[in-house]
């Protein structure tokens, strides 16, 4: 059995609070009804899918690795759409485009890819 490299078990123990935050959020926003619903559903949504990375990380499933990969390049997406679109400031999602990118180098090293049996 791999042993589960210590950046990865800290990445599943992240991805399981960002999506216990998510999934309460998600309630949060259907609480407050109108506009938020649509807001609350997708956080809801991601929450679910976070809880799933985490199980992902913390067990090495080959299917974790990808979705790591896809989330972090989509949330650098999403930083440069809320800075283009006036919704963010640059300063602030800069944070989140470099958190984005170290995640993506780490992920991307070659005893955390073996891990999950890609080679």
């Amino acid at each position: 059995m791999q042993q589960r490299p210590t950046g990865i078990t800290i990445l599943a123990i992240l991805a399981f609070i960002g999506g216990i935050l998510g999934i309460l959020g998600g309630f949060g926003g259907f609480a407050l009804g109108g506009g938020y619903v649509a807001l609350g559903a997708i956080s809801l949504i991601l929450g679910i899918v976070n809880l799933a990375l985490g199980y992902g990380f913390w067990t090495l499933k080959p299917w974790a690795w990808p979705l790591g990969i896809g989330l972090e390049i989509v949330s650098v997406v999403l930083a440069v759409i809320y800075i283009v679109g006036g919704q963010s400031s640059v300063a602030s999602e800069a944070i989140s485009i470099i958190i984005s990118v170290i995640v993506l180098y780490y992920l991307t090293r070659p005893n955390v890819r073996q891990a999950f049996g890609r080679s």
